[in-house]
């Protein structure tokens, strides 16, 4: 029995290794979020880092503030909404889709 939990830990351990490689990975993986028809991109890390916002050049002339604010704000919760999805995916991988408590994002 005690080469079993033995057996147990080391599992758990080589789990928790492979885990934390691939969330310090996904500090680096770009997503990109979109509004407005793709006139605005934001990327951003999935440690929701961003790394760049692209404005199309038609909004500069014809649209207002406002609604630029607003299309930012979207691009941004889209490209979140990315990132989170793009993690859950890969560390669902990694646990073969068990919900193991506690292994929210350390970001």
């Amino acid at each position: 029995m005690k080469s079993g939990l033995g057996n147990i830990m080391k599992q758990a351990q080589q789990l928790q290794e492979r885990l934390q490689k691939t969330q310090e990975e996904l500090a680096y993986v770009e997503v990109q979020g979109r509004a407005g028809g793709n006139l605005v991109e934001v990327t951003m890390t999935c440690r929701n880092d961003v790394r760049r916002v692209h404005i199309d050049p038609s909004l500069l002339v014809d649209a207002d503030r406002e609604m630029l604010e607003d299309l930012v704000a979207a691009a941004v919760n889209d490209a979140l909404r990315n990132a989170e999805k793009t993690s859950t995916e890969r560390l669902s991988a990694i646990t073969g889709g068990m919900n193991i408590p506690g292994l929210g994002l350390p970001f």
